[in-house]
């Protein structure tokens, strides 16, 4: 936990004193996390996860009451996130800046509130999202960089950054990304709509990265894209191959799936809502 001295006896007394009225304020939040050491963004039985930090923080604040947080998407294990977009509603109404130092005191180091503000209550985190931005990172040293392990993919190898942007052009539209998305996952319309995806390269980290924007993304469909345009980056697939694995509709004929370390939620969209 971070080591920061905070008195919560406002909130507390807060809600004590008008928890009774019934009255609940809708409050919205952008957080940024280092998924290394949690199972992902939403609680399981198999070890901690970001959500479980933030329902501690929550339960803190309140003495005692269990608040749930709403997310704009689950993220896997290992994953980032430099904008994700909760919701809560908290029985009393708080000072925003307060709230937002109250909740950093309270959560581990590798999570960080950014932003709190209070949105109507008819605003939710998941369903009134329009878009999002995925960021994923390539470290393309020879040896591997023990401060980019946990944060890039390691690729040492040449690649064609031309012919990858060429392929990426392909998948810009709407389209069945059926081949681009995990089996496991429980979505039937695998269709979707992407409006930017771009490769290019960072000199000055020695990365290359990849940017998706969409409506919205299957489960380890941004993994898959990167694994696939990698090999026709490498020369093993030809420029034309993500155009024709949209047509096949068929994962096991996609590459592999990158790891989760180099992958970043970005930014979540909502219609006529700023986010910084």
């Amino acid at each position: 936990m971070r080591q920061v001295s905070f008195d919560l006896s406002y909130f507390q007394f807060s809600i004590i004193e008008r928890s009774e009225e019934g009255l609940m304020n809708r409050y919205k939040a952008i957080i940024a996390y280092d998924g290394t050491n949690y199972v992902g963004y939403q609680v399981q039985k198999n070890g901690n996860s970001i959500q479980a930090e933030l329902n501690k923080a929550l339960k803190k604040m309140t003495k005692g009451l269990y608040i749930p947080v709403c997310a704009s998407g689950r993220t896997d294990a290992g994953v980032h996130a430099n904008g994700q977009v909760i919701h809560f509603d908290y029985p009393s109404d708080i000072d925003i800046n307060g709230a937002k130092r109250a909740l950093n005191s309270l959560l581990p180091s590798d999570i960080l509130v950014k932003k709190v503000e209070k949105v109507d209550e008819s605003f939710h985190a998941r369903y009134d999202v329009t878009g999002k931005r995925y960021l994923y990172r390539v470290s393309t040293t020879q040896a591997i960089d023990p401060f980019k392990r946990l944060y890039t993919l390691q690729h040492p190898y040449r690649l064609d950054l031309e012919k990858m942007q060429l392929a990426l052009n392909d998948i810009i539209g709407t389209h069945d990304f059926t081949s681009f998305c995990s089996t496991k996952t429980d979505k039937e319309d695998k269709v979707r709509t992407i409006y930017r995806a771009e490769v290019y390269r960072d000199e000055k980290n020695n990365e290359v990265c990849f940017m998706f924007e969409g409506n919205g993304f299957l489960y380890n469909m941004v993994r898959i894209l990167v694994g696939t345009t990698l090999q026709i980056g490498n020369g093993l697939r030809p420029v034309n191959e993500l155009q024709r694995l949209l047509e096949v509709k068929k994962r096991s004929e996609a590459g592999p799936t990158a790891p989760p370390q180099g992958l970043f939620l970005d930014e979540v969209f909502y219609c006529d809502i700023k986010i910084d």
